[in-house]
């Protein structure tokens, strides 16, 4: 029976299971709770038949020695999941075109690449090499941003070095703006493959895309970076981080729903639903809360301070998905592009699609599972006379289906399975409101040292997950765990430095 514990951490997606395992290695107790019966959120994956899909991201940042993933497993002492980099990382197909536009791995073959699809443009990339330099070297010093008081302060005055105040003087600026300094503004091509990458992460085209920001996120596929496949599934990684939990005594209970955050004089008092509906209480002196921040005005109810509930309000709504889930014979896909495309295609949007690799655990032999997602308004999915949804959901299949027919020559009647997910599915996947995906677009005005800080107004409180650290996926909310967990060990004398 749930009683008291020292840190209760709500949500048990890969920031969660990060934040949790961390906290637990400090010897703190610690209890996960999980409303899903089964860990993962938006990294998780569902079988049908023969075939296991990755539900939400497909791939996964932070591998190489030195990422946050390889800092954060080798300080846990447990084995990374194995897993192979990506070469390409992404090939790209604009509309009305044949050839591929391939991010590949190594720095040099990509330059070549860029140099040949897009002329004249190298001193945009130039610049963006530059700024992500900087960034990269600023983030390496495990800076807090925002500063909420003067440990976060000190830790990001420690950060910064001299490039990060050279860059510092194009804070304000976008990517697009990077295009016109460095006379590429009337690039359209280039504008439009920037504009579906960028899309990816920051859930904004690059003339909404803070440059500071998206100037990394345009190298996240090269060494010495890159992007890796998971052998057998996302599950991989958020299994392995339950097995660092266990090890450091904390525990994770499934099907564990909050429904109320309420502060008091001894901690926090935890409110919801376990399995068979049974009511539960946990008390805790610390909480740190990794859902998306749209939920915490029905969770803290009156006890939300009124200036932070305004700002949540005010956030611009993210975007939903829609995602086909199917599987096809090997032989029907082509063999030059790799796992990753996006084709730009206009009905019902550009699509991201992820194939599985050969004997990778996701189909049987000589069959692959093919998931391809595009980025919808989320709200009017919901409400609908259901003939209305089902016609919606038929229309959108069918468009997707075409997109993946120009892109792979796979034709509707080639799948062995295929199905549509929409925003409704994957709120009730994740619990996330109205099936929003990533986090809050990376707008000048909202990025780094503009954005969501981990700590909240109320003592005791932390956030992290993609509002925190959004763009990178699996990196991204695991760095927003890591940032939590410093600040909550420094406010008892503690500190958090990662081995390694």
């Amino acid at each position: 029976m749930l009683s008291r514990c020292d840190v209760a951490v709500v949500g048990g997606g890969i920031a969660g299971l990060t934040a949790a395992a961390l906290l637990a290695a400090e010897g703190l107790q610690v209890e996960l709770l999980e409303a899903h019966s089964q860990s993962g959120g938006c990294a998780g994956t569902f079988r049908r038949g023969p075939y296991t899909f990755d539900a939400g991201a497909t791939q996964v940042a932070g591998f190489e020695q030195g990422g946050i993933h390889q800092r954060l497993f080798q300080h846990l002492g447990v084995p990374l999941p194995q897993a192979s980099p990506l070469d390409p990382g992404c090939s790209v197909l604009l509309d009305g075109e044949r050839d591929l536009i391939h991010l590949w791995r190594d720095p040099e073959r990509w330059r070549q690449e860029r140099q040949h699809q897009f002329p004249g443009s190298e001193p945009f990339w130039q610049l963006c090499a530059w700024l992500h330099r900087s960034n990269w070297a600023f983030a390496g010093r495990d800076p807090v941003l925002p500063p909420r008081n003067l440990w976060d302060l000190q830790q990001l005055l420690t950060a910064v070095g001299p490039g990060t105040l050279a860059s510092g003087v194009l804070v304000g600026a976008t990517i697009a703006d990077l295009l016109q300094l460095t006379g590429c503004g009337g690039d359209q091509r280039l504008r439009r493959f920037l504009d579906l990458q960028l899309k990816l992460y920051s859930q904004e085209p690059a003339d909404r895309t803070a440059a500071l920001y998206g100037a990394t996120v345009l190298a996240m596929a090269q060494a010495p970076l890159g992007l890796w496949h998971l052998q057998g599934s996302m599950q991989q990684l958020s299994g392995s981080l339950e097995r660092a939990l266990a090890i450091a005594g904390g525990v994770l209970r499934l099907r564990h729903r909050v429904e109320s955050l309420r502060p008091g004089a001894d901690g926090w008092r935890l409110e919801g639903q376990a399995p068979g509906q049974r009511p539960f209480v946990l008390h805790a002196d610390q909480v740190v809360s990794t859902l998306p921040p749209q939920l915490l005005p029905a969770l803290l109810g009156e006890s939300l301070p009124e200036g932070y509930g305004k700002r949540i309000h005010g956030f611009p709504d993210p975007s939903g998905a829609l995602v086909l889930y199917g599987a096809v014979e090997r032989e029907r896909l082509p063999e030059h592009f790799g796992l990753h495309a996006q084709l730009e295609w206009s009905d019902p949007g550009s699509l991201f699609v992820s194939i599985s690799a050969e004997s990778d655990g996701r189909a049987p032999a000589g069959q692959a599972t093919l998931i391809a997602s595009v980025f919808t308004p989320a709200k009017p999915w919901f409400g609908l006379p259901e003939p209305e949804y089902q016609q919606r959901k038929y229309q959108a299949l069918a468009g997707i289906q075409a997109g993946l027919q120009q892109l792979l020559a796979v034709a509707p009647e080639d799948y062995l399975h295929a199905e549509l997910a929409t925003p409704r599915g994957f709120a009730g996947w994740t619990g996330r409101p109205f099936g929003f995906v990533g986090g809050l677009g990376q707008h000048p005005s909202r990025f780094g040292p503009f954005g969501l800080a981990s700590r909240t107004p109320l003592p005791g409180l932390w956030l992290c997950g993609d509002a925190i650290y959004p763009g990178e996926g699996t990196a991204g909310v695991s760095l927003s765990a890591f940032t939590a967990c410093r600040q909550l060990l420094a406010s008892s004398g503690r500190k958090l430095k990662l081995r390694g």
